[in-house]
C-alpha cells in the first residue's frame, strides 16, 4: 500500500482501552491512524509502540471539549496528510459514581463536555474535510448506559444517549454525501476507566450481562473495524450493540 492509498483515521482517546485497541486494529488493516488524546506521554508510548510493529502511527495533543484545539488537530492532521478518511469518536470519562442529587455542577459538566461535547467537536470540525473527498466513515463510542440509563451514573448515561441521538442525526445529515455515521452501545468492557467507577456500580453492570463476563477490547475494535471499512455501506446513523446479551432493543 502506497501512502497515497493509505486511509487516515483519527482515533480519539486512542492511548488507552478501547481506543488503543481500535486504533492497533485499524493500522494492522494499513491505516494511517492518528492518536488524538490530551495524554501526551500515553500517546507518545502508543504511537512508539504501533511504529515498533512496522505501522504508521502519529499524535495530535487535543483536549476533545475545546473547540480551538480541535480545529487545530484537525487543519494539522490535514495539513500533514491531505485528508481524514475515518474518524472513531472514542475519547471519554465515567464520571462519579453517586446519585444525581449529590452530583456536583462541576463533574455533570465535564462529563457533558468531553463524552458529547467532544463527539460534537470532532464531527463538526472534520465532517467538511470528509465532505470535501466525498467519503468517510465515523464511528461514535457511546453505551449501553445511553440506552438504559444506569443509576449512579446520570451525566453519563445522559451524555451517551446524547452520541446516540447526534448518530442518529448526523447519519441523515450526510446520506448523500457518503460520508456513513454509526455508533456502537457497549456494556462493560475491561479498561483503566472501570478504575473510575465504585465496587458496586461495576457489580450492577456485570450482573445485567447474561454472557457474564466483561467486554473486551479486541471485541469493540472488531465491530468498529468493519463499520470504517467501505463494506459497510447500506448503514447509517444505526446502532450497534456490543452488550454480551444485556441489551434489549
Amino acid at each position: 500500500m502506497t501512502e497515497t492509498d493509505r486511509r487516515v483515521a483519527v482515533v480519539t482517546g486512542g492511548a488507552r482501552g478501547i481506543g488503543a485497541a481500535i486504533a492497533e486494529r485499524l493500522a494492522e488493516g494499513g491505516d494511517r491512524v492518528v492518536l488524538w488524546d490530551y495524554d501526551e506521554e500515553a500517546a507518545e508510548e502508543r504511537v512508539e509502540s504501533l511504529r515498533e510493529s512496522g505501522h504508521a502511527a502519529d499524535y495530535e495533543r487535543v483536549d476533545v471539549s475545546d473547540p480551538d484545539a480541535v480545529e487545530r488537530a484537525t487543519e494539522s492532521t490535514v495539513a500533514s496528510f491531505d485528508r481524514i478518511d475515518v474518524l472513531v469518536n472514542n475519547a471519554g470519562i465515567a464520571g462519579t459514581s453517586v446519585p444525581l442529587w449529590e452530583q456536583s455542577v462541576e463533574d455533570w459538566q465535564d462529563v457533558i463536555d468531553i463524552d458529547l461535547t467532544g463527539v460534537f467537536l470532532c464531527c463538526k470540525y472534520v465532517v467538511p474535510v470528509m465532505r470535501d473527498h466525498g467519503w468517510g466513515r465515523i464511528v461514535n463510542i457511546a453505551s449501553i448506559a445511553g440506552k438504559e440509563g444506569n443509576p449512579l451514573a446520570a451525566p453519563y448515561s445522559t451524555a451517551k444517549a446524547g452520541v446516540i441521538g447526534l448518530t442518529k442525526s448526523l447519519g441523515k445529515e450526510l446520506a448523500d454525501d457518503d460520508v456513513l455515521v454509526n455508533c456502537v452501545t457497549p456494556a462493560v468492557i475491561e479498561t483503566e476507566i472501570l478504575e473510575q467507577v465504585s465496587e458496586e456500580h461495576l457489580e450492577y453492570m456485570l450482573e445485567k450481562i447474561p454472557l457474564d463476563r466483561p467486554g473486551q477490547p479486541e471485541e469493540v475494535a472488531a465491530m468498529v473495524d468493519w463499520l470504517c471499512s467501505a463494506e459497510c455501506s447500506f448503514s447509517t446513523g444505526a446502532v450497534f450493540d456490543i452488550s454480551g446479551g444485556r441489551a434489549t432493543y
